[in-house]
């Protein structure tokens, strides 16, 4: 049984609190905004095996550094402070913390990604003519545009070809989430696509990271979780 925090009370938080009691975890903190203004330190956190972070872009490297000062493992799901992010992976490889971050804990999501690296790298053959586009849409409240998950996605597909990825991101009504990978050539179309159906499976992922990182020290990624996943 693993004693959790969670910083975040928005519907990712609520999700991830919900499904962890209902496995038989104990959340011996669930912060929101009021309660995150304050310096977070083992106290604070309620004397936790690890923390989970969905707050928002311009508080999360405050409180992913302060947990990692008050020595709890974090795994983060907010997107949006990737250049704060970079710097914070030293600073937590320096002190010997704990840090996994992902765009989206959706663990089809990532091995959708080896996919999508391997589509890539076929279709980049010149004579057969196709161009590849990033289709990614969201819901109306997602603050950042285009989605970390589409960037994640891009870069693996560019690294792969040689070509840099154009990404459309749509930002429409309560969807949790669709990433649409499109090879078009003159006289066909080939389309690779994830659709998250449940914000759930954000959550259930997340807990589940959050119990393996338990012990564990360094930046971590899901990779390392599902050890190489296909890699």
């Amino acid at each position: 049984m693993t004693r959790l925090a969670i910083l975040g009370d928005g519907r990712m938080g609520q999700l991830v609190a919900a499904l962890a009691r209902e496995a038989g975890d104990t959340v011996v903190a669930h912060l929101g905004p009021a309660e995150t203004m304050q310096t977070l330190d083992r106290q604070v956190l309620g004397d936790p095996d690890v923390v989970i972070e969905f707050t928002v872009p311009h508080a999360a490297a405050r409180l992913v550094r302060e947990c990692i000062d008050a020595g709890v493992p974090v795994v983060s799901g907010t997107t949006g402070w990737d250049s704060e992010r970079v710097h914070l992976e030293q600073q937590v490889r320096t002190r010997g913390g704990t840090l996994l971050w992902a765009p989206n804990f959706a663990l089809g999501v990532h091995l959708f990604a080896k996919v999508v690296a391997d589509a890539a790298r076929r279709f980049a053959q010149p004579e057969a003519g196709f161009a590849a586009h990033l289709v990614e849409t969201h819901h109306a409240q997602k603050l950042d545009a285009p989605s970390g998950t589409a960037k994640l996605l891009a870069q693996a597909a560019a690294r792969s070809s040689g070509s840099d990825i154009p990404i459309t991101s749509v930002r429409v009504g309560h969807v949790p989430g669709t990433h649409e990978l499109v090879f078009d050539a003159a006289f066909e179309q080939v389309r690779l696509v994830h659709e998250a159906r449940d914000r759930r499976v954000f959550a259930a992922g997340a807990l589940a990271a959050a119990r393996w990182v338990v012990g564990r020290q360094g930046v971590l990624t899901l990779d390392d979780f599902l050890g190489g996943a296909g890699a």
